[in-house]
C-alpha cells in the first residue's frame, strides 16, 4: 500500500478524533470486500494489514477434513500436511493468496469502503460527546433559518431550536451569539441531531450554576423552577446551611447575577422565593411580591387556600393568572387565593390586628 494512503489514514485519525484501530478495521474491511469482487472468490478470507509498514497479505481460511466437498472452504488432511505436517482433521489452515495487482485494486477500492467508515465513526464520535451534554447548557451562534428552525452551530454540529421552543420576545439573527438548553440528543441516518431550547425551564436553572458559584459548588440547591418563557419566572432556592441566604446569594452584590440572568433571557421578570417543606410557608413565599395572612392546607387534594389583605388581590394573582399560576407550579400544589373581606363573610378567617403578616422571604428582579 501506497505511503500516500497510509498518510491519509493516519492523518484522518487525528482530524476527526477516531481511534486509529477503527480505521485498521476499515482497511481490513474494504481489502476483503475488493478481494472477494476482483477476484470473483468466494472463500473465506482473512487480511492481515501491517500500518506501520503499509503491507497487506490476503489468506484463504479453509477447514481441514477427510472428505473435500468445496475446495474453496475446505482442503483435505494430506493436501495441509504439505503445509505443516501437524495439521489434522477439523482444524483450520490459512493459506496466503494475496495477488500481485492487489495493491493498486486495494487502495482504489479501499477509498469509498473508508470513507464510509470513517463518516460512520466520526457521527459515533459527535453523539457520544454531545449525549452526555442533554439537559445542560451550551454557547451556539445562529446560522440560519427557515419555517419551522432556528439553526444554532454549536461547534461540530448544527442544532435544531423548534419554532415551540423559542421566546416570543427574541427575534435571532445570523451570528447572534445565545445560550441554549440541549432537550433531545438522537441517533439517526443521517447521523446524530441534537434538538435545543430557550424556552425550558432547565435554562433558567443551569443560567444559575453559571452565575452563582453556591449553586454549582452545591451549597445552595435550585428545588424548583415555574417559568413562562420571554415573561416571568419563578425559582425556589434551599440551602442547609443556616448562615447561608440562598436567596442573597442568588441575587448577588447590588443583583449583579440575577441581572446577568436576567440579561441573557432578554430581560425576562425572575422571582427568587426560598423553598421550605412546610406547605404553608413555601406557597406563602411562592406568591411573591404579594402579601399573604394566611394559607390553608388541604393535604388529601393537594390544595391550599390563601389568604390575602384586599388591597394585595391582584398582586397575588397576578396579570391574566400568572402569578398565581407560576406559584402553583412551583410548589405543586393548587393555590385557591381570596381577600381578606371575601374570607371573613365565609367565615374561613378571622381577623387578628396582632398578627404579623408573612414575611417575604423572596426577591423580585424587574
Amino acid at each position: 500500500m501506497s505511503t500516500e494512503l497510509m498518510d491519509a489514514l493516519l492523518k484522518l485519525v487525528e482530524e476527526k478524533g477516531i481511534g486509529k484501530e477503527v480505521i485498521i478495521e476499515a482497511v481490513e474491511a474494504a481489502l476483503i470486500s475488493a478481494y472477494k469482487r476482483n477476484y470473483n472468490q468466494a472463500q473465506n478470507v482473512r487480511v492481515d494489514f501491517n500500518p506501520e509498514i503499509g503491507s497487506m497479505r490476503v489468506f484463504a481460511r479453509k477447514d481441514v477434513v477427510d472428505n473435500v466437498f468445496d475446495p474453496r472452504l475446505e482442503i483435505s488432511v494430506p493436501q495441509a500436511r504439505e503445509i505443516n505436517p501437524n495439521y489434522q482433521s477439523g482444524d483450520i489452515i490459512e493459506i496466503e493468496v494475496t495477488p500481485k495487482e492487489f495493491g493498486r485494486i486495494a487502495a482504489q477500492t479501499a477509498k469509498q469502503v473508508v470513507t464510509q467508515r470513517v463518516r460512520e465513526a466520526e457521527r459515533g464520535v459527535i453523539y457520544n460527546e454531545y449525549i452526555d451534554r442533554e439537559e445542560d447548557i451550551m454557547t451556539g451562534t445562529v446560522q440560519r433559518q427557515d419555517s419551522k428552525f432556528i439553526y444554532v452551530h454549536l461547534g461540530k454540529i448544527e442544532a435544531l431550536l423548534p419554532l415551540s421552543e423559542q421566546m416570543p420576545s427574541e427575534h435571532y439573527k445570523p451570528h447572534d451569539r445565545i445560550k441554549v438548553f440541549i432537550t433531545k440528543v438522537e441517533k439517526t441516518t443521517k447521523g446524530p441531531q441534537i434538538y435545543v431550547s430557550r424556552t425550558h425551564p432547565g435554562l433558567l436553572k443551569r443560567l444559575f450554576e453559571l452565575e452563582v458559584p453556591e449553586i454549582y459548588d452545591g451549597t445552595v440547591e435550585v428545588k424548583s423552577v415555574a417559568r413562562e418563557a420571554g415573561d416571568r419566572s419563578k425559582i425556589s432556592v434551599h440551602s442547609e446551611n443556616a448562615d447561608l441566604d440562598p436567596v442573597g446569594s442568588c441575587v448577588g452584590p447590588k443583583g449583579q447575577r440575577v441581572q446577568a440572568v436576567v440579561n441573557e433571557l432578554k430581560g425576562e421578570k425572575i422571582d427568587i422565593v426560598r423553598w421550605s417543606n412546610d406547605p404553608v410557608e413555601f406557597v406563602a413565599n411562592a406568591l411573591s411580591p404579594s402579601q399573604v395572612l394566611e394559607v390553608q392546607v388541604n393535604e388529601e387534594e393537594k390544595a391550599t387556600t390563601v389568604i390575602v389583605p384586599d388591597h394585595q388581590l391582584s398582586l397575588a394573582i397576578g396579570k391574566k393568572g400568572q402569578n398565581a399560576r407560576l406559584a402553583a407550579k412551583l410548589t405543586g400544589w393548587k393555590i385557591d387565593i381570596k381577600s381578606q373581606s371575601d374570607a371573613e363573610k365565609l367565615g374561613m378567617y378571622k381577623a387578628d390586628e396582632n398578627a404579623p403578616l408573612f414575611d417575604l422571604l423572596s426577591d423580585e428582579i424587574e
